[in-house]
């Protein structure tokens, strides 16, 4: 690796950590925390992969304020995300499959909720990841049946929105039904993005605000991906009793919401280093969807059009893409978008990008070493060929982790403790 392709790596790596760092809970959540209510306390329940975090910093803030006493409450993250706490309690559990403790930890918050007395406010900590985190299946459906079905709607392609959608039918506490277990006391979500449009509804499955989509619509996705669900689900997706809160219910008449971070604000933060480094920097939005490798392809073209035009430009994206899995290999959508980009490159001299989930993990296994995502240099192909690793090959089957792994190109931070979704950087220096 020449010295010209280290300082584009390093500088890759900088706007990553600046887009973190940007939406990181120690930043985000004290300036949106609330008082602590006259006459009663703050309950505090909260899901999601950056809900450790979020939790140290909400009692920090009020340990801060000699107010530690007033604040009690629980939070669920993913298995190895946990962080020490004193006065807040922080479970782990399965992501993104649920697990045991996902089952358990959601009919808790359901009982917390429920619990809270006329003076007190529940404050929900909400982030990415709380849609597996908190697992309450409806009644007739078991947690194996809805683990399988979660399985096959992730390798099927289908777009997190509408697994959510089919999530939130099949649950007693997503799509508003935390909310309405308040029965009326007030309630406060503070949340972090990882949606496209920053949608309440859609982040963790919105389990304190209204849900727009029906179970018509749900029983609609399963189809659209031929998914046929065993009989219990069938018939919970028919039932009314399952139909979660419209908009306008009296139920969530006194639930708040509001944004701690989002991901636009992470890709400014790492816009204005591009800038201070002489780039332009074009943000091509922060809700991009579709399939990984299209996308890559449609990025890896206007890169080469900005090389021709001479410009010295970064493109930045953030968004979910997904993967419909042909192949046996592993890997998640950041590191097949940085395959599909390495292969549209081409060894494009100049032209260098750097594709992760601002979670730290990409796919994988659930474990919280799992790559985040990888590094596409002009010499990515080459020296993967070099090693007897054909990318083509490799895209073929999905299997993006051992292509990057082969030539040491993953980017491995660990858990970051906040999730905004996906980032996505592709420096043209001609």
């Amino acid at each position: 690796m020449t010295t010209a392709f280290g300082d584009a790596q390093t500088r890759l790596l900088e706007f990553f950590n600046a887009a973190v760092a940007a939406a990181h809970p120690s930043t985000c959540v004290p300036p949106n925390l609330p008082e602590v209510p006259a006459g009663g306390r703050i309950i505090i329940v909260g899901a999601g992969k950056a809900a450790a975090a979020m939790a140290q910093a909400t009692e920090k803030h009020y340990t801060a304020r000699g107010e530690g006493g007033s604040i009690s409450g629980f939070v669920t993250t993913r298995h190895g995300f946990g962080l020490p706490t004193e006065l807040i309690e922080v479970i782990e559990a399965g992501h993104p499959v649920p697990d045991e403790n996902s089952i358990s930890s959601a009919q808790r918050a359901l009982e917390l909720a429920a619990s809270a007395g006329a003076n007190d406010l529940v404050l929900c900590l909400l982030s990415g990841g709380a849609s597996a985190l908190w697992a309450a299946p409806v009644d007739g459906v078991t947690f194996d049946m809805k683990q399988a079905l979660t399985r096959d709607l992730l390798r099927s392609g289908a777009r997190i929105s509408e697994i959510n959608c089919v999530r939130k039918h099949l649950s007693r506490i997503k799509g508003g039904r935390l909310a309405a277990a308040a029965n009326g006391k007030e309630l406060l979500t503070l949340a972090i993005s990882d949606v496209p449009h920053d949608s309440p509804d859609a982040i963790g499955s919105g389990p304190t605000v209204a849900d727009p989509t029906t179970l018509a619509d749900a029983r609609a996705i399963l189809a659209l991906y031929r998914i046929t669900p065993p009989a219990e689900i069938a018939a919970a997706l028919q039932d009314p009793e399952n139909e979660t809160p419209l908009p306008g219910s009296d139920a969530l008449s006194r639930s708040r919401y509001q944004l701690a971070a989002r991901p636009m604000v992470s890709l400014e933060a790492a816009a204005k280093l591009a800038v201070a480094a002489g780039y332009r920097a074009d943000i091509l939005g922060d809700s991009l969807e579709g399939e990984a490798r299209d996308v890559a392809a449609f990025h890896a073209a206007m890169a080469h059009n900005a090389k021709q035009r001479g410009d010295r430009v970064a493109l930045m994206s953030g968004g979910e893409l997904t993967v419909t899995v042909r192949g046996t290999g592993s890997g998640g959508p950041n590191q097949e978008y940085a395959l599909g980009l390495a292969v549209a490159l081409d060894g494009a001299d100049g032209i260098y990008g750097i594709a992760c989930d601002t979670d730290g993990t990409d796919g994988g296994i659930g474990k919280p070493d799992d790559p985040a995502g990888a590094l596409i240099l002009p010499d990515t192909v080459k020296r993967a060929a070099d090693h007897g690793i054909d990318a083509v090959t490799f895209l073929k089957n999905n299997d993006s982790t051992g292509f990057f792994r082969g030539i040491g190109d993953l980017v491995m931070p660990g858990p970051t403790q906040t999730n905004v979704n996906d980032f996505r950087v592709i420096l043209v220096d001609p």
